[in-house]
C-alpha cells in the first residue's frame, strides 16, 4: 500500500483515471457492437449511419490515451471495408 502523501495522491488519481477510461472504453465497444450488429443484420444505411456515429468515439480514445493510434485505424478500415461490401 502506498506509504508516501505523493504515492497516496497517485493511487487515487489512477483510481480515478481507470473509472474514466474503462467508462469510455466501454462506450467505444458499444458503438463498435452497434456497427456489427448492423453489418450482421445485412442494413446498409444502418450499417453506415452507425460507423460515422462510432468514428469519431474511436478516435476520441485515441486522442485520449485509451486506444493506439494503429489500432483505432485498423478498426475503421476492417469495418468501413465490410460495411462498403454489403449489398
Amino acid at each position: 500500500m502506498a506509504n508516501t502523501p505523493q504515492a497516496k495522491k497517485r493511487a487515487r488519481q489512477n483510481e480515478k483515471r481507470f473509472a474514466i477510461n474503462k467508462a469510455r472504453r466501454s462506450r467505444i465497444r458499444t458503438h463498435l457492437r452497434k456497427v456489427e450488429e448492423a453489418i450482421a443484420s445485412g442494413d446498409k444505411d444502418a450499417a453506415t449511419a452507425a460507423l460515422r456515429a462510432a468514428q469519431p468515439e474511436l478516435m476520441r480514445g485515441v486522442t485520449k490515451g485509451v486506444f493506439h493510434k494503429n489500432t483505432a485505424s485498423r478498426k475503421m478500415s476492417r469495418l468501413s471495408a465490410r460495411v462498403k461490401a454489403l449489398g
